[in-house]
């Protein structure tokens, strides 16, 4: 049990994180016009956008993402080990982050560096974040999902309010360096989510390619990827029962919400996301 490390008005987990690091990547960092980052609200379906993009840099060739350890092959910019890797690394990188907009590298603005940027239902997210984060010995515990639902509607969660987050990051979906995609999407069709990203990166798939990709990037092939599961963290940072890939489904939160918590759910993401067109939420 720990609390958080508080940069900005946003909290971040206590491990890995350094006031200094994160604001040296957003202040200093210089971001090239070939990188690609992967940028997501914490438990909206990251580790599965980032074993997709290793896979389509290899062709669906698994050999890099069942050898090198997910946070070293696309490293965390705002995490020390990330950012060292990533500022000693020659040629394009491919790096993801969780920062909210205001705090990603400033050099990125001013860049034709690319952006995918992952948006899934903040029920789900909600939920699943409840159940990651309360096996993790570097945040603020909630002792149930009632206290876990009140701290994020409230932005106290690790990467502050997923409303803040997503409005903001939004801003940027009209641009050509920008990709929105979404989880509900992907879980509905997975091969058009991959032709998506390839269009979007310049890479072409032959179909065998393609059906390599889908093989080793599904959830029965990440759980069982130990370079993947997180099942290499060390003890001392996480409880032994930690599972990064619990279910992998789109509305596990009616299992968990009851009728007021998705009433009271529905009244502030109606009052927080007002403004976008009809539509853009695949969830609604």
């Amino acid at each position: 049990m720990s609390d958080y490390l508080w940069f900005e008005g946003i909290p971040f987990p206590t491990e890995e994180y350094k006031k200094e690091t994160i604001e040296e990547s957003r202040d200093k960092f210089v971001i090239r016009d070939e990188d690609t980052a992967i940028v997501t609200y914490p438990k909206s379906g990251s580790h599965w956008l980032i074993e997709i993009v290793c896979l389509i840099q290899t062709k669906g060739d698994p050999t890099w993402i069942q050898s090198v350890p997910i946070w070293d092959r696309v490293p965390w910019i705002e995490t020390q080990n990330g950012y060292k890797i990533l500022i000693s690394k020659e040629g394009p990188r491919l790096f993801s982050s969780h920062l909210p907009f205001h705090l990603f590298p400033k050099s990125f603005f001013s860049s034709k560096a690319k952006v995918i940027y992952l948006i899934r239902n903040p029920r789900d997210v909600l939920v699943s974040g409840y159940f990651f984060w309360s096996k993790m010995k570097f945040v603020k515990n909630p002792e149930s999902l009632r206290t876990y639902f009140e701290w994020f509607l409230k932005g106290n969660v690790a990467y502050g309010s997923w409303f803040e987050h997503t409005r903001a990051w939004l801003s940027m979906r009209e641009r050509d360096n920008f990709l929105l995609l979404s989880y509900e999407d992907m879980k509905k069709d997975e091969k058009s989510t991959i032709k998506k990203i390839c269009d979007f990166l310049g890479k072409k798939l032959e179909p065998d390619e393609l059906d390599m990709v889908l093989k080793y990037s599904s959830f029965q092939a990440m759980k069982e990827n130990k370079m993947s599961n997180l099942s290499l963290i060390p003890e001392n940072l996480a409880s032994n029962d930690l599972v990064l890939l619990r279910k992998g489904t789109t509305g596990d939160w009616k299992n968990h919400f009851t009728v007021a918590q998705a009433e009271a759910f529905d009244k502030v993401f109606q009052e927080k996301m007002a403004g976008f067109p009809p539509g853009l939420f695949p969830w609604e």
